[in-house]
C-alpha cells in the first residue's frame, strides 16, 4: 500500500529539521571562493519551470569559467549551438525562476545558485565569452537570490567520479538509441556517422 507525504508537518516528522549550519548556510551574493568554483568549473545543470508548473533540466558546459561573473549578485551563461528546443529558455521568458548546479569534475560537493533569470541577445561582455572563434548565441543572466554549497553524499553514494565503476558501454551508442527510440529516417549507418569522431568539430556551429 502506497502512504504519501501530503504536508510539511509530515515531511519534518519524517526527516526531521536541518541542524543550524545547514538552515542558515544560505547567503544573497557571491563569496570570493564561490568565485574560484565558477572560475574552475566546466559544467552546470540550469533548472527551470514554466508558468503551468512543467520543469525543464538543462545542460550546459564549456571551458572551466565559462560562467562569467558580471558583478557579487549576477552572473551569465552561455548558451552555444544545440537542437534548438529551448525548453528552458522558453520556461524563462514565462516564470524568471532558475536553479544551477556548479560541478568540477571530481569533486563531490557542488555549488548551488537560485535566483531570476534574464534572456540577453547581446551585451558588451559577450566578448568575454568567446569561444574559439565563437560568441555566444544568447546569454542567461542570473540575478543570485541564494548561494550555497552542497554536501558530498550523492557523490559518494552513487559513485560518480569513480572511474572504475563507469559503464559506458552498458546501453547502445548514441545513434543506435535514437534510432530505436525516435525511428528517424536516417539509416543507423548516417546517424553512426554523424556521432562518430567528426561529432566533436561541430560542437561550437
Amino acid at each position: 500500500m502506497t502512504v504519501e507525504i501530503t504536508s510539511e508537518a509530515e515531511l519534518r516528522e519524517l526527516l526531521g529539521t536541518p541542524n543550524v549550519r545547514a538552515a542558515n548556510k544560505d547567503r544573497p551574493r557571491l563569496h570570493e571562493r564561490d568565485r574560484d568554483w565558477l572560475a574552475a568549473s566546466p559544467f552546470c545543470l540550469v533548472a527551470t519551470a514554466g508558468a503551468d508548473g512543467s520543469c525543464d533540466v538543462s545542460p550546459k558546459g564549456d571551458p572551466p569559467g565559462f560562467a562569467l561573473v558580471l558583478d557579487d549578485r549576477t552572473i551569465a551563461v552561455p548558451e552555444r549551438p544545440g537542437n534548438r528546443r529551448a525548453d528552458g529558455y522558453r520556461n524563462i521568458l514565462a516564470n524568471p525562476h532558475v536553479g544551477l548546479l556548479f560541478m568540477i569534475p571530481g569533486r563531490t560537493d557542488t555549488l548551488r545558485i537560485n535566483g531570476r533569470a534574464r534572456l540577453v541577445r547581446d551585451a558588451p561582455w559577450f566578448d568575454d565569452m568567446v569561444v574559439k572563434g565563437h560568441r555566444p548565441i544568447l546569454a542567461v543572466v542570473v540575478e543570485i537570490e541564494q548561494i550555497f554549497y552542497h554536501c558530498a553524499k550523492a557523490f559518494l553514494r552513487s559513485e560518480l567520479w569513480r572511474p572504475e565503476t563507469w559503464q559506458p558501454d552498458v546501453l547502445p551508442s548514441r545513434a543506435r538509441l535514437i534510432k530505436e527510440v525516435e525511428a528517424p529516417t536516417e539509416s543507423l549507418a548516417d546517424l553512426e556517422r554523424h556521432y562518430g569522431p567528426s561529432y566533436v568539430n561541430t560542437i561550437y556551429t
